[in-house]
């Protein structure tokens, strides 16, 4: 007779969260979001359970330094409608690079994201500034290299 091994699921207490900082100097957009994504789900860690955050911060620096490979910077565009008919606007990547960087990577890694309330949540985890400067020191993040 075998015995039936039970799932693990995390408890909320046994849930410890750190901080991570990622460079994205010279890194490839859709690379980093998504192993940006995986470490906001908790994908990384062998409790991993897709009902519960059970993810880790991420710092992302340096967001205006980001590559986009092949014609990315001539052809891409973000959609944007004013909820009147007939105003769908078309802004070039290269707007949002030059404007609001943080935007391009913040889009990429919730389009990596699943939908749900959980996702949302989870998201809020998320900072991406422009320079090499950030606010979070006292949480003492630790270097991630990808």
């Amino acid at each position: 007779m075998a015995l039936i091994q039970k799932t693990y699921t995390p408890k909320a207490a046994d849930i410890t969260k750190k901080w991570y900082i990622i460079d994205a100097d010279g890194k490839i957009l859709g690379r980093l979001a998504s192993k940006v994504a995986d470490i906001l789900r908790g994908k990384h860690k062998p409790t991993y359970a897709p009902h519960m955050d059970d993810g880790d911060y991420v710092i992302v620096i340096n967001a205006e330094k980001i590559k986009l490979t092949g014609r990315k910077a001539d052809v891409k565009e973000y959609f944007h409608h004013t909820k009147y008919v007939g105003n769908k606007r078309f802004t070039n990547i290269k707007k949002y690079l030059k404007e609001k960087p943080e935007f391009i990577i913040e889009h990429a890694v919730w389009g990596m994201m699943p939908k749900t309330k959980l996702s949302r949540k989870i998201f809020k985890n998320l900072k991406v500034y422009r320079g090499s400067e950030h606010p979070h020191g006292a949480q003492k993040p630790e270097k991630l290299e990808l």
